[in-house]
């Protein structure tokens, strides 16, 4: 019997160093370019009072960057898949300084600030170009951790929403030069130090005929339904619980804005854990439990507990939940999708994530109106999560390891 096989060493599966390099670039530039993005939201406020913009106007300025960046992901990811990340992160980055530095000319008028904030969304599709970006440097049984690593570049969104306000006090225009000179450094050193993969493949058909092809494989659709569970609902907390706070628990909006800024943390850091356990048992698993925590937290903030203890804990269980379950989608979508079209499946799942978040703030704000209670919208939250979690164990589960 034949043993050379046997005896022959297992091929080096340990990432190179360009792909660590890859990782980190990728992660410094989506972790800008979120910054980038959330510019307007942490400063809403005061547009709000120097434009005299009524809610619904104030919530619109907040919205158009969020909405244009989530669709935006659809043709950045189709993009990446045709000329590589070593081409589009660096003129995304570059590119989207522009929409930056327009926001201070811009800021006097409501009708100025909409357009630039239309711009502004080009810097929310980055997501689309780091995940086939890292997930094509490293091995299967390595990508869970790395994307989970490079998720955390969401943290942008949380940097942004703490320190903009505060750099803005000491000059209205000081936060947009900052974050336009950090993206011109970024877009210089992206363009050297940012290389595709020689094994990438390279599509050769249109940009039209690759996102149809991603959106007729079924496992698209199934990866955006729970993504848009996961990262939707971080971002419907993002959006939602400095409201919630005020309102419910009557806190100041100081004190409700750094609770949100630490759940906001906790999902940060959770993602690249449900990245790492997707390594070693199956991410569909992984995410099955994290969003059964998630429901049956909801549950628990549905009878609405004191804040101190009970309430602080479920809320940051659902966080810890919610990021668990957003960086092991990611590592489902490096197992079951193509190489060649990871950033088209990427594009519309992170697309379908990000416009999944803005369903449930409107939900909730409109069952506060009618019943003067959050319980019930936190009730269909564990629904959505519980049906999530029977989901990815029922059917996911059975889709096998990338060998």
């Amino acid at each position: 019997m034949d043993t050379t096989a046997e005896q022959a060493p297992a091929p080096d599966r340990r990432p190179s160093a360009a792909a660590y390099r890859n990782l980190i670039m990728a992660t410094i530039g989506f972790t800008l370019t979120f910054w980038a993005w959330n510019l307007i939201s942490p400063l809403s406020g005061d547009f709000k009072e120097r434009l005299g913009l009524s809610s619904f106007q104030q919530s619109l300025l907040v919205a158009v960057p969020v909405l244009v960046g989530s669709l935006g992901r659809i043709a950045a990811g189709a993009l990446t898949d045709k000329f590589g990340a070593r081409l589009m992160f660096p003129v995304v980055s570059a590119l989207t300084i522009v929409p930056v530095l327009l926001l201070i000319p811009a800021k006097n008028s409501y009708g100025a600030m909409l357009a630039v904030g239309f711009l502004l969304g080009l810097g929310g599709t980055t997501f689309a170009i780091g995940i086939p970006l890292v997930n094509s440097w490293f091995p299967p049984e390595k990508r869970g951790l790395a994307l989970g690593v490079f998720g955390m570049g969401m943290g942008g969104v949380a940097l942004s929403g703490y320190f903009t306000p505060r750099i803005a006090e000491h000059d209205v225009n000081l936060p947009f030069w900052i974050v336009a000179g950090a993206l011109l450094v970024y877009s210089l050193l992206a363009a050297v130090l940012i290389t595709d993969h020689p094994d990438r493949k390279v599509p050769t058909d249109s940009l039209a005929h690759r996102l149809g092809s991603a959106g007729r494989l079924r496992v698209t659709w199934e990866l955006s339904a729970l993504y848009a569970i996961g990262f939707g609902g971080i971002v419907a907390f993002g959006v939602y619980l400095p409201t919630y706070l005020k309102t419910w628990y009557e806190m100041s909006p100081t004190e409700a804005g750094t609770k949100a800024a630490g759940f906001a943390l906790v999902t940060v850091v959770f993602r690249p854990i449900g990245g790492w356990l997707s390594d070693r048992i199956h991410p569909a698993l992984v995410t099955a439990g994290a969003l059964l925590l998630a429901a049956l937290m909801a549950i628990v903030q549905a009878f609405d507990p004191p804040l101190d203890p009970l309430g602080t804990i479920a809320l940051l269980c659902m966080a810890a939940g919610l990021g668990t379950a957003s960086g092991s989608v990611f590592a489902l979508v490096s197992q079951v999708t193509p190489q060649a079209k990871v950033g088209s499946v990427t594009g519309i799942v992170g697309a379908m994530g990000g416009l999944g978040g803005f369903v449930p703030p409107l939900v909730m704000g409109a069952i506060y109106s009618a019943k003067d209670s959050y319980s019930i919208g936190f009730m269909l939250l564990s629904d959505l999560a519980l049906a999530g979690a029977v989901y990815a164990y029922g059917r996911m589960r059975t889709i096998r390891r990338e060998s």
